[in-house]
């Protein structure tokens, strides 16, 4: 096992980001369309937030009830992606190693970090996740 691995051996480089100023329902069209479940949220090429699919999830209804598929269209509309994404998320830089990024997802308690260029530290270049490095680890075995 190689000690010191960059994360940015493992990470996601074609990172699907959306705009602070999109609206939900972009974000729940991307995250269906490409199978993912973080979202990063950039405004002006810079990282400000993460929203995730649970926390789409929390706004819709219509899966819950029937005859309600408009319901979730009506929410999305009522909410901003600012009001309901994860504001200044924790993020790592791509020349961390795979270990310490590991250890920040254990202990820490994340699913997914945004991955920033360790020059300005806010540019977005990738997002690594636990199954990213879950399938590091079973590389290394």
């Amino acid at each position: 096992m190689k000690k010191r691995e960059p994360v940015s051996s493992i990470m996601s480089k074609n990172v699907q980001a959306v705009n602070i100023d999109d609206k939900l329902d972009h974000v729940a069209e991307v995250i269906r369309k490409y199978g993912i479940r973080h979202v990063p949220v950039v405004k002006d090429q810079q990282l400000v937030g993460i929203i995730s699919k649970t926390d789409i999830n929390r706004l819709t209804f219509s899966s819950l009830f029937t005859g309600q598929e408009g319901s979730d269209e009506a929410v999305f509309e009522l909410l901003s992606i600012n009001q309901v994404m994860s504001h200044k998320p924790r993020v790592v830089r791509a020349d961390e190693s795979i270990r310490d990024v590991a250890e920040i997802l254990a202990v820490e308690e994340f699913h997914a970090l945004p991955v920033v260029d360790s020059a300005d530290g806010s540019k977005l270049v990738g997002i690594v996740t636990t199954t990213d490095v879950i399938r590091y680890m079973l590389q290394q075995y």
